[in-house]
């Protein structure tokens, strides 16, 4: 039977998928998650594209997670009273925190964050529009931050500003943020992203607020500034404060250097595999089909790279979301995570490691069983929290998973997972495991998804429907 895709495509939801039937089409051809950017539109609009994705996900029977992105510290520049200037090597600029945010002229410029005077030295390296322009501080003088023009161009109205080497204190999370979490969860969103946490205690404090507010959302902390990945204590501390790592490059390549993306991108990605995190990689991955109905060869081997890295999932933005070709870009993304897939070696089995849990055990023995003994088709986990197969997904292999849990919002949180196909099963309706299993094959029978004389390793909790009691683990072969 043909292999299906294993890393999962994250979308944006926008303008464009609001057009009558894309949705629809982008989750027919593939869209596991779609994400709702809380940098743009109203309450209303998410909750409008909430329930078509709620609707479109039923009737289809494709489950979909659903990931709300906050919109973080605002650190953009005010507007121009003609819209833009052009920039000279050699100018000198001033951003002015006392300015007028519509009073921007070629000489000075308002600022959304007040307090950016008091985090800047002369010496320092603005970067404006993604480190298009580039202001060298020669003075900060009361309020205003006095700037040499180091490289050059056309700055138009409210681009964002980076500091070479990270340091801003701007909160991760605004007041915008938190009025955000509340309608999030009041949304019933799966996954929240925390934009531009400095420490693991930012994200501990977007996970106390989702609670407060009645949501268990997983959390995704986007790592975006350079505080985050100076050192490997760093980047544990972001890590394990998350649920999900996304590697948004950015703002952090702005902030790093691009010279450093691939080698962050890749230690990253490892580092939250092993331990135990979900990771996605996004930001311009494949830009220019906004534009064009097909790749550039570049974006072809940027997504296969992060494919071949081990990420869970490659993110899309403005290409679904604003584009003219949505459904063609994530068709094209799904054939090239697929291809990459082909060549992916199955191999990590934590030799290393002495195993604390019953459940990391099976899910590890599983895996090698799985991967070495022939004529295996896939593996079936049952599941409470969705942990057992977060926990197998770590593990390289070419093999299927699928995931049958009790649990609707496990079975969404496993949208994310790499390899992973989520399925939901009632287990209250049997009596015993045998009977739940053959209900779980049955399904998978019914959708063509195995055959009579495949084999498959089974992984099982004694206890069913309690997280944590997995303990067990047979081959069988389908009849």
């Amino acid at each position: 039977m043909a292999k299906r895709r294993r890393t999962k495509i994250v979308t944006t939801l926008g303008p464009a998928t609001d057009k009558e039937g894309v949705l629809e089409s982008l989750i027919k051809a593939g869209a596991n998650v779609v994400r709702l950017n809380f940098s743009h539109g109203s309450a209303e609009d998410h909750a409008a594209r909430v329930n078509a994705v709620r609707e479109i996900s039923q009737r289809l029977g494709l489950p979909v997670a659903i990931m709300g992105d906050l919109q973080g510290p605002k650190i953009r520049i005010g507007s121009f009273v003609d819209n833009k200037i052009t920039l000279a090597i050699g100018d000198t600029f001033v951003l002015d925190a006392d300015l007028d945010l519509k009073a921007g002229t070629k000489e000075s410029v308002g600022l959304t964050y007040k307090n950016l005077p008091n985090d800047v030295k002369a010496g320092d390296i603005l970067l404006l529009d993604d480190g298009r322009i580039q202001l060298a501080v020669t003075s900060v003088v009361a309020n205003k931050i006095n700037t040499t023009v180091i490289v050059a161009g056309v700055l138009s109205n409210s681009k964002g500003i980076n500091k070479k080497g990270g340091g801003l204190s701007a909160p991760a999370l605004t007041a915008k943020d938190k009025a955000d979490i509340i309608i999030a969860s009041k949304l019933g969103v799966d996954y929240i992203a925390v934009s531009f946490p400095r420490s693991g205690h930012d994200l501990e404090e977007a996970r106390r607020l989702l609670k407060e507010a009645g949501s268990n959302a997983r959390i995704v902390a986007k790592v975006e500034r350079a505080e985050a990945v100076e050192s490997e204590e760093s980047m544990r501390d972001i890590v394990m404060a998350s649920d999900v790592v996304m590697v948004a490059r950015g703002d952090l390549g702005v902030e790093i250097g691009d010279e450093r993306l691939m080698s962050v991108q890749k230690k990253l990605i490892n580092f939250a595999r092993g331990l135990d995190r979900v990771v996605i990689t996004a930001t311009q991955m494949m830009e220019s089909m906004i534009n064009q109905p097909m790749p550039t060869r570049a974006e072809v081997m940027d997504v296969s790279n992060a494919v071949l890295d081990g990420t869970d999932a490659v993110m899309l933005s403005a290409e679904t979301a604003a584009g003219n070709y949505p459904v063609e870009t994530v068709t094209a993304m799904s054939h090239v995570c697929h291809g990459a897939e082909i060549s992916m070696p199955r191999s990590g089995y934590r030799a290393e490691r002495t195993f604390e849990s019953a459940e990391e055990t099976i899910a590890v023995s599983a895996m090698f069983a799985a991967n070495h003994l022939q004529g295996i088709h896939g593996l079936v986990a049952f599941t409470n929290s969705g942990k057992l197969p977060l926990l197998m997904s770590r593990i390289r292999s070419g093999l299927p998973i699928y995931a049958f849990s009790s649990s609707q919002q496990a079975v969404k949180w496993m949208c994310m997972y790499r390899g992973v196909f989520p399925h939901y099963l009632d287990y209250t309706k049997y009596a015993t495991r045998d009977e739940l299993l053959n209900s779980a094959i049955q399904t998978l029978v019914d959708n063509g998804t195995v055959k009579a004389g495949d084999k498959i390793v089974v992984t099982f909790a004694l206890t069913m429907g309690q997280s944590g009691h997995t303990d067990s683990m047979r081959v069988v072969t389908i009849k």
